[in-house]
């Protein structure tokens, strides 16, 4: 086994046993993003002025979206916790997800988690990079205002580039029960790298089983955050 497949067989290990350690701490069909507010969004992209190879950077154009906005934990209002941000963007090739978690935008807090107050107090990041045809990259939401995030892309040690604005609505939407997996529904050119998959794999078998659990159906879906 490679050194890179070892280190992400491990971390998915961990990302398992701490995703069974909250369940069994707080049972429920989340264990992990509890609870959420989902809302109707669009997204409104004015291209990047770097090309990535990436059409859906790359390109002008607007999607209307889904949003959840939660805290990873579930902690009280006012306690410092992990906030996430789970976008659901239409293509031609069918649903695609991305997930946000709050972190830092410096050349090593970009790949950390950070806990916070107040959601737009951080930036969000994808933690993980995406393999693409040009290479690594990674997408960052940065909330401006309430109910507005600017979105930019960056190579893992290079430059936040921004490619579009993610304005949210306040129409609730109607399909509260979604569940959001960035391995699953991919957007066309940002690939997900085997070693994430092995990395995530592990905490989403677990988010299931807990679902399993505490569900009164069998229902599975895919969705830690």
């Amino acid at each position: 086994m490679s050194l890179r497949r070892a280190a992400s067989s491990v971390g998915g290990t961990v990302l398992a046993a701490a995703t069974q350690g909250v369940a069994s701490l707080r049972p429920a069909r989340k264990p992990l993003h509890p609870d959420g507010e989902v809302v109707m969004g669009r997204i409104y992209r004015c291209g990047s002025d770097l090309p990535t190879g990436v059409a859906w950077i790359d390109e002008e154009g607007e999607d209307d979206v889904v949003v959840r906005r939660s805290r990873a934990i579930g902690l009280p209002l006012g306690l410092p916790d992990i906030h996430g941000l789970a976008v659901r963007i239409p293509t031609a090739a069918g649903d695609g997800d991305i997930l946000f978690a709050t972190t830092g935008f410096g050349r090593v807090t970009r790949f950390v988690l950070t806990a916070s107050r107040q959601p737009r107090s951080r930036p969000l990041t994808t933690l993980l990079p995406y393999d693409t045809d040009s290479g690594a990259l990674l997408l960052a939401a940065e909330g401006v205002e309430s109910g507005s995030y600017d979105l930019s892309w960056a190579r893992p040690s290079g430059e936040w580039h921004l490619f579009g604005v993610l304005l949210l609505s306040t129409t609730r939407s109607d399909d509260t029960a979604i569940s959001f997996d960035p391995v699953q529904h991919q957007i066309p050119g940002l690939r997900q790298y085997p070693s994430v998959r092995r990395l995530r794999a592990p905490a989403y078998v677990r988010a299931r089983r807990s679902r399993a659990d505490t569900s009164p159906t069998t229902e599975e879906t895919h969705h830690v955050h």
